[in-house]
């Protein structure tokens, strides 16, 4: 741990119990809301280092470089995640898409992966194992699920209502309101009544984040041995590596937003 996040730690922590002291005095002062966020504990904080804290640190550091620093592969550009498509929503949810074949036998006809998961952007140039662990931190591993064309494009709709996820296979039109207005899979209407397999991650099978139509799944087929996304993900970008290509993504119009 960082002494700097550390002393930030304290700080909370002290904050804290001031709040409960100032809590149980009638002051007429309530609590409107609480706004949070991710900030990055970087070097940029370590202004003041505690020596002896790093000495204790630095063991533990040593083995984890060793792990995180080798290079896996190269990527052309940044890659970064946003609403409602971006580069790396669209990699992720391809990757997830193409290796339903390591858990069904086959390519399944939609990949689909939450922003909420992906936790960074791949930066230009070397590729770390590192780095492919803080775009994918979480134990997720691949599943895929059939679902008839109603249940699709409840899940569709879904995706519409959260500006959109990550898209593999399939293109949406949504309204700026979230409102799904079209669907494709494959470059064709969904039919309601065909089955479609959709390649996910297992967080998000059971109806997490938003897409409880995930629930109504008919089967849901998980490898013998959980396969992580963050497996997958590394195996892509040593395949890429191998092949001498540079990881690569762009929007392409997945999910449109009709104005």
């Amino acid at each position: 741990m960082d002494c700097m996040y550390m002393k930030f730690c304290t700080g909370a922590v002290l904050m804290a119990g001031a709040l409960s002291f100032l809590g149980g005095c009638a002051s007429g002062y309530s609590l409107k809301g609480i706004e949070g966020g991710r900030m990055p504990m970087t070097v940029e904080y370590d202004v003041d280092p505690d020596m002896s804290a790093e000495a204790i640190l630095q063991p533990y550091r040593r083995v984890v470089d060793s792990i995180m620093s080798p290079v896996v592969g190269h990527s052309a550009r940044t890659l970064d995640a946003y609403r409602p498509e971006s580069p790396l929503s669209n990699l992720l949810a391809d990757i997830i898409r193409q290796g339903a074949a390591k858990v069904s036998g086959k390519q399944a006809d939609v990949g689909v992966m939450n922003m909420g998961g992906i936790r960074n952007s791949l930066p230009e140039g070397e590729v770390t194992y590192g780095m492919v662990y803080e775009i994918t931190p979480f134990e997720n591993a691949l599943c895929v699920l059939t679902l008839d064309g109603k249940t699709l494009e409840k899940l569709f709709a879904q995706m519409a209502r959260r500006g959109g996820e990550g898209l593999s296979g399939a293109k949406l039109v949504i309204s700026p309101e979230g409102e799904l207005l079209e669907a494709e899979v494959g470059g064709h209407p969904v039919v309601a009544d065909k089955e479609y397999t959709v390649s996910t991650i297992d967080y998000l099978a059971e109806g997490n984040d938003g897409l409880e139509a995930f629930r109504e799944a008919k089967l849901k087929t998980f490898p013998s041995r959980p396969l992580l996304l963050r497996e997958v993900f590394l195996d892509y970008v040593k395949g890429c590596e191998r092949k001498g290509c540079l990881v690569d993504a762009k929007s392409e119009g997945r999910i449109c937003v009709k104005r």
